[in-house]
């Protein structure tokens, strides 16, 4: 029955009641029981008319005057599941009511209350009636915000977190959004501790087992409704009563178990029912649970959450990373792959946004191929970053090499270039066959890992370190998108030279450096962009100062060569000859390439 209800207890604090002075007898057990009804009887067998709930006043004129009449009068009125009975003294019972309807209010838990002073019962029914009414209204009231609150979200497209809330401020209770595999992709701990709230959730939640789409499971305290819209249900909005998940004096074998609030219903259906729209508009978009993964990575990269929220919120999807090696990992195209530039589907759409989408689908499922766990996500527009949480720094390298094996297998180029050869070989008999890419050989140096490069930080024992491995990652695999080798996992020290400048490539001190050696040779070239003399200053040092190489190179005549150097260390105010200033002049291009591709 609904708390919406008041209780015995409160009707007995009521001024109507007290002007009565009343005086429990037996049932003190039953005190909290919800008063649905205040009714007036005055004959014996009134149980019949009764539905439960109802506190029954009496003056006892009309009640039998043998004990087993007395006896089955209570037995009837606990039968029915009234709330209680209260008795005036004075016209059937003077000093108070028989011993044996005390005993067997007892034995039944039915409050029994005597009015040693003569009260009008028509007051008593007018206030329990007014609170009812009251209560009644305040529902409506509530049901009115609810619906209101939930139509504004649903307009605006807020996330589920938002939406959970909006849930638990509205009801005030904890309120937890999870997959149908029980693991929490929202959740709202209505200022209780979070971690407790979490704590062990699939076990707890996976007890919680209510019959129907919309339930109150009493012994656990949580109201539960499915989420999900067409038929195809996707999770479970849990809100934590505090009314319920215990045995108290309002909760026994007459009245059975204290259910919430009809507005504590209504607000779950109608929060799920937000859910279920709003995940049908974003039917195209990223999973919930990638949108988790994506969320707590970015707070990683750019600490917007405090370590412990993300840990606890990591630990709701089932990751622990906690006491754990972390190592940070990122995945993305070479700068010169041609999928890089078009993926060709002919109708003009971006395929950017997809195939980011199809690289995180392969990341994430190379996790689970190797067996390892952790999260996975897009990190930018161009990469997808992976925390991978191991059991030891022992099982690193192991790791990573598991990892990169599974990703070569299902990353996105190999089902479309085989899907390409397939349709290419059955294209036209009698001709030669298309070739897959690569025109059957072996594939070209850097093409191994189907146009990806995978790249590794260095593993951290603590979860507050987890975004230096990420950045470290990132930064790797941004200075390895023109490497040619084609190594399993880039890490640092592969990335050399120009790998650390593009490590400082925000740095004004850097800047600075490539603006005082070459800023006069970039200006002139602004001036005479036909030109081009850094070119030519990048042929003759990537040729090693071989005059001749370079000037193939630059597909120029030799005295053009020449001349065109003998300008170059003009503007630069240089000697092109001197070892240390073709150095300097060197590490000043590399930076300028960072710093251009950043």
């Amino acid at each position: 029955m609904s708390p919406v209800f008041p209780t015995v207890r409160e009707v007995l604090a009521l001024d109507p009641v007290r002007h009565g002075a009343p005086r429990l007898v037996a049932g003190e057990a039953g005190l909290d029981r919800p008063v649905r009804w205040v009714h007036v009887a005055e004959v014996p067998d009134i149980a019949t008319l009764l539905r439960g709930g109802e506190l029954v006043l009496t003056t006892g004129i009309g009640l039998p005057g043998e004990d087993a009449g007395l006896r089955a009068f209570i037995g009837d009125l606990a039968g029915v599941g009234v709330s209680g009975l209260v008795v005036e003294l004075g016209r059937r019972y003077h000093t108070g009511v028989p011993r044996v309807m005390a005993a067997a209010a007892e034995r039944h838990g039915l409050p029994l209350v005597e009015l040693r002073r003569a009260t009008p019962f028509v007051r008593v029914t007018e206030a329990v009636h007014a609170l009812i009414v009251d209560a009644q209204l305040t529902e409506l009231r509530a049901a009115e915000e609810i619906h209101q609150r939930f139509t504004e979200l649903s307009v605006e497209g807020a996330d589920p977190g938002e939406v959970v809330r909006q849930a638990a401020e509205l009801s005030g209770c904890p309120v937890v959004l999870e997959n149908l595999s029980r693991q929490v992709l929202a959740y709202d701990p209505a200022r209780e501790n979070a971690e407790l709230l979490l704590d062990r959730w699939e076990q707890h939640s996976r007890r919680i087992q209510p019959v129907g789409r919309t339930v109150y499971d009493p012994d656990s305290g949580w109201l539960v409704t499915m989420v999900g819209a067409r038929g195809e249900d996707w999770g479970r909005l849990l809100l934590r009563w505090p009314g319920g998940g215990e045995w108290n004096s309002a909760r026994d074998a007459v009245t059975g178990p204290v259910s919430p609030p009809n507005r504590l219903t209504i607000l779950v259906e109608r929060a799920a029912s937000t859910l279920a729209l709003g995940r049908l508009i974003r039917r195209d978009a990223e999973g919930l649970e990638r949108q988790i993964h994506r969320t707590l990575l970015t707070a990683l990269l750019d600490r917007s959450r405090p370590v412990d929220e993300v840990a606890l919120r990591a630990r709701g999807l089932g990751l622990v990373l906690e006491r754990r090696h972390l190592v940070g990992v990122v995945v993305r195209h070479r700068a010169d792959d041609p999928e890089s530039a078009s993926t060709g589907t002919g109708d003009g759409d971006d395929p950017g946004p997809a195939r980011l989408r199809d690289l995180a689908e392969a990341v994430g499922q190379a996790v689970r191929e190797a067996n390892l766990t952790g999260l996975t996500s897009a990190v930018d527009d161009q990469a997808v970053g992976a925390l991978l949480a191991l059991p030891d720094p022992a099982a690193e390298e192991r790791a990573l090499a598991s990892f990169a094996a599974a990703l070569r297998r299902n990353r996105p180029e190999s089902r479309s270039s085989d899907s390409a050869t397939t349709r290419a070989a059955g294209a036209g008999k009698g001709t030669e066959p298309a070739r897959a890419v690569g025109g059957g050989k072996s594939a070209e140096p850097g093409r191994g890992a189907g146009g990806l490069i995978i790249a590794a930080g260095s593993g951290v024992s603590s979860l507050r370190e987890a975004g230096r491995s990420l950045i470290e990652a990132r930064q790797v695999a941004e200075a390895a998108r023109n490497d040619r080798r084609d190594l399993p996992i880039f890490r640092l020290p592969h990335v050399g030279l120009a790998g650390l400048l593009h490590l400082l490539r925000d740095e004004p001190r850097l800047q600075t450096f490539v603006e005082r050696e070459l800023g006069a040779l970039l200006a002139y070239d602004a001036r005479h962009p036909r030109e081009h003399l850094l070119g030519t200053l990048r042929a003759y040092l990537e040729q090693g100062r071989n005059k001749s190489a370079a000037a193939v190179a630059a597909h120029l005549s030799r005295p053009a060569f020449y001349e065109r150097l003998a300008r170059i260390g003009r503007i630069l105010d240089v000697d092109l000859d001197s070892v240390d200033a073709c150095l300097s002049l060197h590490v000043a291009l590399l930076a300028l390439d960072a710093i251009r591709t950043s």
